[in-house]
């Protein structure tokens, strides 16, 4: 039999063989249609996905099995990110929970009613998050408290198409903090934010345009590697590279017209990108390029991505309650 054809079943979850037989999906947690998980992350072996309704799901054994934990509240929860015993997870309504010491999450108070879309959080306790209409959060400690981080929006876009007007405020979908205090935020019209103090002052590295027929494509999530590689995605299969730790970005050749929604990326150079009815694949840090097939890529949803501590392999969340795991 083909490998392309082959599939076969495994104790915990079934996999399909994708094209070029180099890559495998396996179904982790499958819940029902009206479920859906939103964003996932790790330090470690542990890891955290959340979703609609207030889900958590929790894994200790680097995402071979999870385990569901008391949401916050029912309001849906759209990122989450955790380092060390630290966890913090954002959503609707300005909605932050920071889960404690004894398992709980606990409401903070955010001082915005934007949706919050994704959050980020260092060893050191810097976290940031990122919403709806411009709004920027940073805390110094751990999450428990928040104050506005935003830079002024006037004149960070080129307007000619005269859209965007005088008070633009570009939503901001996805952030990155590193515990050296490095950080990057994007967004809407191609935006990427820099800061090289954890979020206490911002320089534009990249940012779109408007123009009589349109905008620049949003970008969704972004990762920067310590060795200063780093991808942002976005709609319509918009992707953009850097080489000098995102100072600096350039257009990746589109490999596909879908939005995409994550990227996770790792020091050997895969390279894994989610989206609507699309999963791209790099095994060579971008000089090539596939999409992979199996379950309901073709017909869902994928959007959060992470990688545990587990070799080979990135995991992740969409439509359905769904937990996949991705071998490589």
């Amino acid at each position: 039999m083909k490998a392309l054809q082959l599939a076969f079943a495994l104790v915990g979850g079934v996999w399909l063989q994708s094209a070029l037989a180099s890559t495998a999906l396996e179904v982790v947690v499958s819940g029902i249609p009206h479920q859906a998980l939103f964003a996932i992350d790790f330090d470690g072996d542990t890891g955290y996905a959340v979703g609609a309704g207030g889900e958590v799901q929790r894994t200790t054994d680097g995402g071979r099995s999870w385990s569901r934990e008391a949401p916050p509240g029912r309001h849906s929860m759209l990122g989450v990110a955790v380092r060390g015993e630290r966890a913090v997870a954002v959503g609707q309504m300005g909605l932050i929970a920071v889960r404690d010491r004894q398992g709980s999450w606990v409401m903070a108070a955010s001082g915005t009613e934007e949706r919050l879309f994704d959050v980020d959080i260092n060893a050191r306790g810097v976290a940031i998050a990122v919403g709806a209409f411009g709004a920027l959060l940073r805390s110094e400690d751990g999450g428990q408290t928040w104050s506005q981080a935003q830079p002024q929006w006037r004149g960070i876009f080129k307007d000619s198409g005269g859209r965007l007007g005088d008070f633009f405020e570009p939503s901001l979908y996805g952030v990155q903090l590193s515990d050296d205090g490095q950080a990057w935020v994007v967004g809407e019209v191609g935006l990427i934010l820099y800061s090289k103090d954890a979020g206490l002052t911002w320089q534009v590295a990249h940012a779109g345009e408007s123009r009589p027929e349109g905008v620049d494509p949003t970008l969704s999530s972004i990762q920067v590697r310590s060795d200063g590689k780093g991808y942002a995605v976005g709609q319509e299969g918009y992707m953009l590279t850097s080489r000098d730790g995102g100072l600096s970005w350039s257009t990746v050749e589109r490999k596909t017209h879908s939005n995409l929604l994550s990227v996770s990326t790792d020091p050997r150079g895969t390279v894994v990108v989610t989206g609507m009815r699309d999963l791209l694949f790099s095994p060579n840090d971008g000089r090539s390029w596939k999409s992979v097939q199996g379950e309901d890529i073709a017909i869902g949803w994928y959007s959060g991505a992470g990688r545990s501590s587990e070799k080979d392999v990135s995991y992740i969340v969409g439509n359905a309650g769904r937990i996949l795991r991705l071998h490589h």
